[in-house]
């Protein structure tokens, strides 16, 4: 029997019901989400460029860093992995290229901005826009790139921000018909647009439900209700992680130990069956016979 593409698992996963797709900053913590029950996770390029590099989300980070942290996320990721790839790396051609390496790594859909460099988080101020010709061209060329039919284009307009709500609408219409898959709607401001962007779009769409930005946080069944398919948690758990490191580093330097930190910390015991340690221990005795290595 042949083996679902991840692309695949992805669609059949958003056929089901709407998907809440947790941000992972780390391979671990990707684990984690699978472990958890989630069924996708998401790669954001603000929380890689913060969480591997500590750059802002700027469009700094190269396509081979991507690539690498999307190989290194899904070698041993069971869920489909979404993939921020920000404007594509360049013009059309860059875009085919992108295509290629980040489904060669693994991803199961590739998201794509129509943002001018330099970019910025969709949820502030300061952005431009390509053209939509320029934009339609990238997607033409992304969906030619793919080799796995069922690899998920996503196309991210930050029209709404830029420009006005309609302008938001005509891109995502001439975007699917140049060849993208779903459509990301970003930093919506109220239910209102939410629910008419999903009544006016025929296409499954992605909600963003980013911390402190400009659109309000709706929970899942709210979001399901109003049409969408996939919801983006995109740097929910770096934020949560990184708290905690400011908390723990307070304490240690406040009290000069971490015993008071015992409760909120994961024990070696999770963190090690989080690892599959004992599987790596039981293969290594395998190998050996079962006799103890040297």
């Amino acid at each position: 029997m042949a083996i679902p593409s991840p692309g695949s698992k992805l669609r059949e996963a958003v056929a089901d019901a709407t998907l809440p797709v947790p941000g992972a900053f780390n391979p671990l913590v990707a684990r984690m989400i699978e472990d958890m029950g989630f069924e996708a996770a998401y790669l954001s390029g603000a929380a890689f460029s913060a969480g591997e590099l500590a750059l802002p989300d700027i469009g700094l980070f190269t396509l081979s860093e991507l690539a690498e942290q999307a190989r290194r996320t899904t070698r041993n990721l069971g869920i489909p992995l979404i993939v921020d790839a920000d404007t594509g790396f360049g013009e059309a051609i860059n875009v085919e290229r992108t295509v290629i390496e980040l489904e060669a790594a693994g991803a199961a859909a590739i998201q794509l901005e129509d943002q001018r460099l330099p970019k910025r988080c969709g949820h502030l101020s300061g952005k431009s826009l390509v053209s939509i010709e320029e934009m339609c061209a990238k997607l033409r060329a992304a969906a030619s790139a793919r080799r796995d039919p069922d690899l998920v284009i996503v196309a991210r307009t930050d029209a709404r921000g830029v420009e006005d709500f309609s302008s938001a609408l005509v891109r995502a219409r001439r975007y699917l018909e140049a060849g993208a898959d779903w459509i990301f709607p970003e930093a919506l401001a109220d239910e209102e647009e939410f629910t008419t962007f999903a009544r006016e779009i025929d296409a499954p769409l992605v909600a963003n439900m980013t911390e402190f930005g400009k659109s309000p946080l709706f929970t899942l069944d709210q979001l399901a209700e109003m049409g969408y398919s996939a919801v983006l948690y995109p740097v929910t758990l770096m934020r949560v992680a990184m708290k905690a490191v400011e908390a723990a580093l307070a304490m240690l330097a406040s009290e000069g130990t971490q015993r008071d930190l015992l409760d909120l910390m994961q024990t070696r015991q999770d963190l090690y069956d989080l690892l599959r340690y004992h599987d790596y221990e039981a293969r290594d005795r395998a190998f050996f016979g079962n006799a103890p290595p040297p």
